[in-house]
């Protein structure tokens, strides 16, 4: 039996002279190709790492410290006002008023500054 040195390979062909530019290019244009892939990549990802480092934590809302981390402030209502229903989001309440005249108003307030953010007059 033969060994492997022995035995006959099939002879590589050698490409035309035509097809080898071709292949030639291509080499070229595919690492050129990876080349740009891996740069915007690399933006991408420093973007992101600088975006996440340079980011400052949000502040808790400025409220007087109380103990058992209880809130205090006044709200301000127009004379004879009667408040209808109320709703807490976060640092903001939103107060269904019933005004002297009759009319209604829904108010929103800031609980951080303790001041108006919005005034909305209901009408029938």
């Amino acid at each position: 039996m033969a060994t492997p040195e022995e035995q006959e390979t099939p002879e590589q062909e050698t490409l035309d002279p035509a097809a080898e530019r071709v292949r030639r290019k291509m080499v070229r244009f595919m690492g050129i190709n990876l080349a740009i892939l891996f740069t915007a990549v690399m933006a991408v990802v420093l973007a992101f790492v600088y975006k996440t480092l340079s980011e400052k934590p949000e502040e808790p809302a400025a409220a007087i410290a109380l103990p058992g981390d209880a809130m205090e402030g006044v709200i301000d209502l127009p004379e004879g006002a009667r408040v209808l229903s109320q709703s807490l989001d976060g640092a903001r309440i939103s107060l269904h008023v019933r005004l002297a005249d009759g009319g209604e108003e829904l108010r929103l307030y800031d609980l951080s500054n303790g001041n108006m953010a919005a005034r909305f007059t209901l009408q029938p």
